[in-house]
């Protein structure tokens, strides 16, 4: 009998041993913390990196809701300067790609960050976090094409690399998002981030987090997310990485057979250290019982 292979060839020279992956700011991938080798995962997936030392939101920034979690970490950073000499060495220990989550308030500023990491080896892509206010009035480059078009087409000139747009749900059309990320250079697409939402303290009348709004993560947001990997697959020529309240191995399997060549597994994470591995072994037994000898077999295979 043939062996199994999890592998995924996202775009070439960018190949996946499995196609399970943290979300970005999910997972601590530091020393002591691992609850397991990280080169067990098909890749890392950074916390998101920008051009100088971000301190986040104000305080409450985590808030548990009855199916998610609502945060407004505010993107905290140690810069890219302390990346590169703190983080990224160890990083590069780990036998598995790695993908670099980048953010910025301008495309200048995403540009500064990935033309600060080219001379540095070992880094397999870099994942665009377009969730971060910047143009405008404070208007996320994911909720506007023509920003997203503008802000990708900018970026792209930074890099020869693999390059991955998170797109924004918070938007009326999804696919016109991903059509504008791919017709402006992007490689791959990640779908999609975290839904916009809030919380009131009732008994103080204040809203709970800090920043007021924060993004809605975890199983209430799955059927949402899944139907725009669905969309997005469907509308555009590049892959897709689906990601939205994977919680165990038939989450990802639905956004795997939706058209999804990989998933990112977020607030799972921090109530199961050791989902991603059952994913993977889910996926695994999954394949050997319906007699599926390749990932490449069941990636879209709804739709067909």
């Amino acid at each position: 009998m043939k062996q199994l292979d999890l592998s995924s060839e996202l775009v070439p020279g960018l190949k996946l041993k499995n196609p399970v992956m943290p979300a970005s700011g999910t997972y601590d991938y530091g020393g002591d913390a691992n609850a397991f080798d990280p080169s067990l995962l098909g890749a890392i997936v950074t916390k998101s990196v920008s051009a100088v030392p971000r301190s986040g939101n104000a305080p409450p920034r985590i808030h548990e809701t009855p199916c998610g979690l609502l945060n407004a970490v505010g993107i905290p950073s140690e810069g890219v300067k302390a990346f590169r000499r703190n983080t990224l060495p160890a990083l590069k220990q780990y036998n598995t790609v790695l993908i670099v989550s980048v953010a910025g308030e301008t495309p200048a500023d995403f540009a500064r960050v990935i033309s600060s990491l080219e001379e540095e080896n070992g880094i397999g892509a870099y994942e665009l976090n377009f969730s971060c206010p910047n143009l405008g009035d404070g208007m996320p480059f994911g909720t506007d094409p023509e920003l997203l078009y503008l802000a990708v087409k900018q970026i792209r000139k930074a890099t020869s690399r693999p390059l991955i747009v998170k797109l924004s749900p918070n938007v009326a059309d999804i696919k016109l998002m991903g059509r504008q990320a791919q017709d402006a250079g992007a490689d791959i697409l990640t779908v999609a981030n975290t839904l916009t939402g809030m919380a009131i303290d009732v008994l103080r009348r204040r809203p709970v987090l800090g920043n007021i709004f924060g993004g809605l993560s975890g199983p209430a947001i799955k059927p949402v997310a899944l139907r725009m990997v669905w969309e997005v697959a469907g509308a555009v020529s590049i892959p897709v990485i689906g990601v939205g309240g994977i919680a165990n191995a038939t989450d990802a399997l639905e956004f795997i057979l939706a058209g999804a060549k990989a998933v990112q597994v977020g607030t799972a994470n921090f109530t199961n250290p050791m989902v991603m591995l059952e994913i993977i072994e889910g996926i695994r037994s999954y394949m050997k019982e319906n007699g599926f000898i390749s990932l490449a077999d069941i990636v879209g295979l709804a739709r067909k």
